[in-house]
């Protein structure tokens, strides 16, 4: 992504599971199994200290490291109160990537000139938004280096793929990298209910309906999905679905069921 060679799937900590010695077993595991992608938030409850002792003793330069801050923080002060808060409770001198978690009534602006002198510091490396749809996108790029955006963040899975429509198609044009959040959640947390057509598809390929569902994410290779996985085998099983090879005739069955957006659609948030 963006000439950072990054896993095709990473690590999401939203809502952990409470088990917090499998969640680090888990994250070490995914670590040493070929993953270096690990996305958290400082709105993730204890998320960043469970990484953080996780990380205790790997090597800084073995992971790609994301975090994100919220808006009532979009200012130069904040944000850096923010960033300094979260390196602490993460143990690390600096983040990969650090986003604006949604836009809100954040002055664009400011948060990037507040995140361009973050970087100037070495504190961050890349600085990116989520949330974000395509007009959000647009007024980033009118603010003074708002070109300068790495990546967003959005939700994406089967049953919200209104990002196709025009926003996906637009980062990939101005090389702005696509990460997806929640790949089994729909809106509202709930998670995906496998239907007779996932359940059919996963049972002609020997996995589960959840490897299909991460393996119709990856399908083009222009998306990085981030599931949370808080057990060492729920990384595996994220980690094997790349190895999946969807048909064109498991593509179309997956389409009637869950069609492509044939028109512009609100972004869907969890």
């Amino acid at each position: 992504m963006n000439g950072e060679k990054l896993s095709e799937i990473g690590i999401g900590s939203a809502a952990l599971s409470g088990d917090i010695a499998a969640e680090q077993k888990a994250i070490r595991y995914g670590l040493s199994h070929g993953i270096n992608v690990i996305d958290t938030a400082e709105s993730y409850g204890n998320s960043e200290d469970v990484i953080g002792d996780a990380l205790k003793g790997i090597d800084r330069d073995q992971y790609f490291l994301i975090s994100k801050f919220l808006p009532q923080h979009a200012t130069p002060r904040l944000q850096r109160k923010s960033l300094e808060k979260s390196l602490q409770r993460l143990g690390v001198d600096y983040l990969d990537l650090y986003l604006l978690h949604w836009r809100a009534n954040a002055d664009l602006r400011s948060t990037v000139e507040g995140l361009e002198q973050l970087q100037k510091e070495g504190l961050i490396r890349y600085w990116g938004v989520s949330n974000f749809d395509l007009s959000d996108m647009e007024d980033l790029m009118n603010v003074p280096n708002g070109d300068h955006v790495f990546a967003n963040e959005d939700l994406y899975n089967l049953t919200s793929r209104g990002v196709e429509f025009d926003l996906l198609p637009w980062q990939h044009q101005h090389h702005i990298g696509f990460l997806s959040y929640s790949p089994f959640h729909a809106v509202g947390w709930n998670f995906i209910q496998p239907n007779s057509v996932i359940k059919q598809i996963s049972e002609e390929h020997q996995v589960t309906p959840q490897q299909i569902m991460l393996a119709w994410i990856t399908r083009n290779h222009n998306v990085l999905p981030l599931p949370k996985a808080c057990k060492i085998q729920h990384v595996q099983d994220n980690i094997d679905a790349l190895d999946i090879t969807l048909t064109e005739n498991d593509l179309k069955r997956l389409d009637r069921v869950y069609p492509a957006p044939q028109h512009k659609v609100p972004l869907d948030k969890i």
